[in-house]
């Protein structure tokens, strides 16, 4: 038979609610007290239970992150580190999928979390509007949306396109094309908006033609720079809405014959751990992704337990790190 509370409460010589209040550590208990408890409870091998926490606290101590594309790997890269810090800080993680119906939010209220972490939101996704009438805390992470406010972790891609610009003028690319990311979604409007007001303030225009969308996926990327790479006048360079897309590009180009960076440049978004290894060595813009996810993790525990009066919208820079995909403009 399992050991329980009462158990412990009768080796302590304490009431069972006493044994729930010294196992939490409440100041309102003494702490000669919670010795004899905790003696007890070692004695015994008795372990509390989540659920009994939780109907005590009112809280699971579940926290959801709730995303799109399992098989894109930036999602891969964040799970770990805000994992470790919702471990630490004695909460767990609790992966969740979303779908394309309106179901999602009221699956994520079901689920008895204490809070969400939206790390795939588009622009017009009715998520955070059904979470914020709920009374669900959520945290965004990465995307956001501009109609419902929330704290959030975001990358300020306009200093990392600017040097990356620099860098590539100063190589000789002036015919420059994007496979950028989706228009729904304010990552792919963000690092659009800041590639282009690098370019322009350094007198390049983006050619229209030289301008592709879609997913923040590899096949994406394969078939836009399929199509760049087949214009009469093709880019020299190719800017990539983030790793996976570029590395799309990378198929792209070899599947044409053409040789990066000799024939045609190839940038990235994001410093996957992949873009640096030597098969690959992709020139890419980058910023901290694991504490980028850690402060997520920690705005996200900060809302529950302590409810901020104001929104904190943390930002992460970005800085550009050249590897063997960029090099000279090829001549014309």
């Amino acid at each position: 038979m399992a050991v329980t509370s009462r158990d412990v409460a009768r080796l302590a010589g304490v009431s069972q609610p006493t044994v729930s209040r010294a196992l939490r550590d409440d100041p309102r208990v003494s702490e000669d007290t919670k010795k004899r408890v905790r003696e007890a409870a070692d004695l015994l091998g008795y372990v509390p239970s989540e659920a009994g926490r939780a109907l005590s606290s009112g809280r699971t101590r579940r926290i959801g992150l709730l995303v799109t594309d399992l098989d894109n790997q930036f999602y891969s890269h964040i799970i770990a580190p805000l994992h470790r810090e919702l471990e630490a800080r004695g909460y767990q993680l609790v992966l969740h999928t979303e779908t394309t119906d309106e179901s999602v939010a009221e699956r994520l209220i079901a689920n008895g979390l204490d809070g969400v972490i939206l790390a795939t939101t588009t622009v017009e996704s009715v998520v955070p509007l059904r979470l914020r009438d709920r009374g669900l805390p959520f945290v965004y992470f990465n995307r956001t949306t501009a109609y419902v406010d929330a704290d959030a972790t975001v990358v300020a891609p306009a200093p990392g396109f600017q040097a990356a610009v620099d860098r590539a003028l100063a190589l000789g690319h002036r015919r420059v094309g994007a496979i950028l990311g989706p228009q729904n979604t304010s990552t792919g409007r963000s690092r659009e908006l800041a590639l282009r007001a690098a370019l322009e303030a350094r007198g390049v225009a983006v050619d229209a033609a030289c301008v592709r969308y879609g997913p923040f996926d590899t096949g994406c990327g394969d078939a836009a720079a399929g199509e760049l790479l087949s214009l009469d006048d093709a880019p020299t360079l190719i800017f990539c809405g983030n790793d996976v897309v570029a590395y799309g590009a990378l198929n792209a180009a070899r599947r044409a014959g053409r040789a990066v960076p000799d024939d045609v440049s190839i940038i990235g978004f994001d410093d996957l751990p992949a873009a640096s290894w030597p098969i690959l060595q992709l020139s890419t813009i980058a910023y901290d992704i694991a504490r980028m996810a850690r402060e997520a993790g920690r705005l996200m525990v900060e809302r529950i337990e302590d409810a901020p009066d104001e929104y904190a919208h943390v930002e992460f820079p970005t800085t550009f790190v050249e590897r063997a995909t960029l090099g000279p403009a090829a001549a014309r």
